[in-house]
């Protein structure tokens, strides 16, 4: 069904394009699916489009691991940690409504060189999803659990270890899984603006040739991307939640 829902929508796609449909939105001016099928095969040739691939995957790796140790460390400390929260809760708060692209000129201010600069960004755009989920889903802990743990003598340690990340893991999972797609939403961004390789400054550079077909090439690659690494990213989540009960409709 996932299947035909796409070819579906590459069908509609070459209809309205290689008709040159004009509504209230000119399709007379994209390509059409063939044309940027066409153009994705001959890109997948080339060594160019491999090295933008490994560049930008270089790239989100870095900064959104970063962000997944930093933020969940972030959230459990200012939501455990009334001084943590007193000390780190205000700046975080003021600085998380910035967009992360909006970071450009801070990045190119404050790193040496353009890759530094964007895994930065990179950074910033997964941070605050992470810290947030994290935050809220420790708060979340029913504090019957760790009551339990302490009558039976376990120290703040072991509360920690064993009911409160435990328990706070879904919405954990969850604030990873929205970090990892705005982590490829600021990365192509920052490509585009400050980059010298990767698929967001290759895409940008297709626009300014008139290269159309290529700039949906580096569209499809970006999603495909996003698609496959969220996809990584839930499935490493279902395999450290395994213990959790099925939800109601779900296979088993």
């Amino acid at each position: 069904m996932r299947a035909a829902a796409l070819a579906a929508f590459a069908g509609l796609w070459q209809l309205l394009t290689a008709r040159h449909v004009r509504l209230w939105v000119r399709f007379d001016h994209l390509p059409t699916a063939v044309q940027v099928w066409q153009a994705f095969g001959q890109q997948l040739g080339t060594d160019q489009y491999w090295t933008d691939l490994a560049d930008s995957l270089r790239r989100i790796g870095s900064g959104f691991l970063l962000a997944a140790a930093l933020g969940v460390a972030a959230g459990v400390l200012t939501a455990r940690s009334r001084l943590a929260a007193d000390l780190l809760g205000p700046v975080l708060e003021v600085v998380r409504p910035i967009p992360a692209i909006a970071l450009v000129p801070v990045a190119i201010m404050l790193f040496p060189e353009n890759e530094q600069g964007i895994v930065f960004i990179t950074f910033a755009a997964a941070f605050f999803p992470v810290t947030v989920a994290t935050r809220h889903a420790v708060r979340a802990v029913p504090p019957a659990w760790e009551d339990a743990v302490r009558t039976m003598g376990g120290t703040r340690v072991r509360v920690l270890a064993s009911v409160v990340l435990p328990g706070a893991l879904p919405g954990v999972v969850g604030g990873l899984s929205v970090g990892i797609g705005v982590s490829w939403i600021c990365v192509i961004s920052a490509e585009m603006v400050s980059g010298q390789y990767g698929v967001g400054y290759r895409t940008w550079q297709a626009y300014t040739v008139v290269d159309y077909p290529g700039v949906f090439v580096g569209m499809a690659t970006i999603g495909l991307l996003g698609w496959l690494t969220s996809g990584a990213v839930e499935l490493l989540g279902r395999r450290l939640t395994r213990w959790l009960p099925p939800h109601p409709g779900s296979s088993t």
